[in-house]
């Protein structure tokens, strides 16, 4: 495993501007290695804010070739404002010509399971299964450390067998969501964090001080072949 690359900018823009250019990089390379590539798109300013930028200008992706999942959503219904999907869908995915059947939604809380949450995280998992492995893992980070779903010191955060866990006492509103588990993050290729705000800097600072996961969850996530931060000035200072 190799060790992180941590990368500072000027501003929130250039963040994602890079980050922009390395995912089309990296997509594009995904396809020619093994025809589809696989991406967990994750919420937040920068990741909403990347996604955008994707719309603006996707390089060579070709986009009916790329599988999308979700790293964790609000079980909510399906229109609520907040469901890191249905941003997704308004910054990017309505505006290039993605294959429907390959992208992943996590199940709203009027979807078909109702308002069974247990269900559809079991439903999810199943669609993941043992076979699939991330290219990419975007995740962004709370102050407190968290990433997806995953908050300090919960049972969703020391999951190491479940692919996807329900979350009912999140303590960001609100409280019921559906999360990937730390199985599925460290088994993907990369891991991408995309940070900004001095209010992150604490949390950044821990994780890259080798932190436990439990304390600081952001510490235990990690790619096979790369783990990439990609910081603010403010949220790298405390480095």
């Amino acid at each position: 495993m190799t060790a992180p690359e941590t990368l500072v900018f000027e501003s929130s823009a250039e963040l994602i501007e890079t980050a922009r250019a390395r995912f089309v990089d990296l997509v594009v390379r995904a396809q020619e290695a093994r025809g589809v590539a696989s991406v967990a798109l994750t919420g937040g300013s920068n990741g909403i804010g990347l996604l955008k930028a994707l719309a603006a200008d996707s390089g060579d992706i070709c986009w009916s070739r790329v599988e999308i999942y979700w790293g964790d959503d609000r079980f909510v219904p399906a229109t609520h404002p907040e469901r890191n999907s249905g941003q997704a869908f308004d910054a990017l995915l309505n505006h290039v010509a993605v294959d429907p059947s390959r992208v992943h939604v996590m199940a709203p809380s009027d979807g078909e399971f109702g308002d069974d949450i247990a269900a559809a995280a079991r439903d999810y998992a199943r669609l993941i299964g043992n076979d699939t492995v991330f290219d990419v893992h975007l995740l962004g980070m709370g102050g407190e450390g968290h990433v997806n779903s995953l908050f300090p010191h919960t049972a969703a955060t020391a999951e190491n067998v479940l692919p996807v866990v329900a979350v009912t006492d999140s303590p960001k509103p609100p409280p019921a969501r559906l999360t990937l588990t730390f199985p599925v993050i460290n088994a993907s290729r990369e891991v991408w964090f995309l940070v900004s705000g001095a209010e992150k800097a604490e949390a950044v600072a821990a994780a890259h001080d080798g932190a436990s996961r439990d304390d600081w969850p952001c510490a235990g996530a990690r790619g096979t072949e790369g783990t990439v931060w990609f910081l603010d000035h403010a949220a790298a200072s405390g480095l």
